[in-house]
């Protein structure tokens, strides 16, 4: 595929009323990318997955079809002491990843994916391709701010950002340890919320909790904490000693590798397994508050959750440097999930339905005014666009948990340069158009 066609996909949907929807590495947990009610037009850029590393310049410039693993890949070839911050996840699409703001194990160290964006190249609703230098700076810094962090697909397509690199050591440290409830995970957990955010910013724990069958067949729940250190072993291992003792980790448990085989440590691998392993689209699955979470999570059949920490450089960046608004203030972000094999609509139905118990039961211990959400961990249930028609005030419902106070910026970007909405899905941003309805809310 190449950018004419992308032109011409977008002319042939303007023609015959069609909706276009842009799938990059097809992980919308909505399927917005590949899925609709109206008559609509997939546009498949997993094709689109060019990746050129600059090390004398600190930079690279990727393609949206682009896999995490590949991008990772291609830049540890070229360098050990270069790497990026993204996810954790190597086989996510570096398209939507991106542009929805893009969390991951160095946010603490360098903010989020999106924060290293300085280029980009993308085709606009009357099909032009713009770059920096075609739209100007007023426009450039107006749709540049929206796309790194307001989801792409509101925008444009986008054809390649252009990123900044990260610096990393030569040798990072890792370490996973386990807690039972037996041994005493909810007092170490609790802790964890008191500490994690503060932390050394070179630092960065993951929690992970899957309920598991023993060999009794009595069910348990582990608490795993995965940790990162941008630094040696020792040094990793006296941190965690002094600042965090109650996970009583010990030097065997920290282990030395570089950047790279870091990420395969995270994404499961920790069997020795070839580098090349991150290149597989292929997704793996490792199989008071605390106590009633506990009791849910036992009902559950297969569930996991991630604690992901904020802090360090988080705290720093304002949280209106680019749409992505979840900064200081911010101890960790939750991740739910479940999975399921059952066709059957029921059982699919008795595992949602799970999840919002759950979702409900943890609404008195996260963000309130409003219940903040990761675009990237996107959810319908917040609210949702008409097929036809969308305004302002039913946006602005699911808009502000996603963008907090930007929601007001990303609108005005919008219906400058998509005010016809083209550029639309059930959780898009919309152009503003002043009707009665919007005239009495604002």
């Amino acid at each position: 595929m190449v950018e004419s066609h992308i032109q011409a996909a977008i002319y042939c949907s303007k023609t015959y009323g069609l909706q276009l929807r842009v799938r990059s590495g097809g992980h919308d947990y909505e399927g917005l990318s590949f899925v609709a009610d109206s008559p609509f037009l997939m546009l498949d850029m997993s094709h689109f997955r060019q990746i050129d590393v600059n090390i004398e310049e600190n930079s690279a410039w990727v393609q949206p079809g682009a896999i995490l693993g590949e991008l990772y890949y291609k830049i540890a070839e070229k360098s050990k002491i270069h790497g990026f911050s993204a996810g954790l996840c190597p086989t996510i699409g570096v398209g939507g990843h991106f542009s929805g703001g893009g969390v991951g194990p160095m946010m603490r160290k360098y903010g989020v994916a999106a924060d290293h964006i300085v280029d980009v190249r993308m085709i606009d609703s009357e099909g032009r391709i713009l770059t920096r230098a075609s739209m100007g700076e007023n426009l450039f810094w107006a749709l540049f701010w929206a796309i790194r962090g307001g989801g792409g697909a509101s925008f444009g397509v986008i054809i390649a950002y252009k990123i900044n690199l990260v610096p990393v050591p030569p040798t990072v440290s890792v370490f996973s340890v386990s807690k039972t409830l037996e041994q005493g995970a909810s007092k170490v957990l609790y802790r964890y919320q008191e500490v994690v955010d503060k932390l050394d910013e070179d630092l960065f724990i993951r929690v992970s909790i899957v309920p598991t069958t023993d060999q009794s067949g009595n069910k348990t729940i582990p608490v795993a904490f995965s940790s990162l250190f941008l630094g040696s072993a020792k040094d990793h291992l006296s941190l965690i000693q002094t600042s965090f003792p109650e996970l009583g980790v010990q030097s065997k448990d920290c282990k030395e590798m570089s950047w790279i085989q870091s990420v395969l440590f995270f994404a499961g691998y920790r069997n020795g397994e070839s580098i090349d392993t991150i290149l597989d689209k292929t997704p793996q699955f490792r199989k008071s508050g605390l106590e009633g979470l506990w009791k849910i999570l036992l009902e559950g059949d297969t569930s996991l959750i991630f604690f992901l920490p904020f802090g360090g450089k988080m705290n720093e960046i304002p949280e209106s440097a680019i749409p992505f608004p979840h900064r200081k203030g911010n101890i960790y972000n939750i991740q739910y999930i479940a999975m399921w094999t059952e066709k059957e609509n029921a059982q699919a139905e008795r595992h949602i339905a799970w999840v919002k118990k759950l979702y409900d039961y943890m609404a008195p211990y996260v963000s309130k005014n409003p219940r903040a959400t990761y675009l990237n961990y996107r959810d319908l249930d917040l609210g949702q666009n008409g097929n036809t028609k969308t305004n302002y005030s039913q946006a602005l419902v699911w808009g502000s948990k996603y963008f907090k106070n930007n929601f007001d910026r990303l609108v005005r970007v919008k219906t400058t340069v998509d005010p016809s909405n083209f550029f639309r899905n059930e959780q898009s941003i919309p152009p503003f158009k002043m009707e009665v309805d919007d005239f009495l809310v604002n």
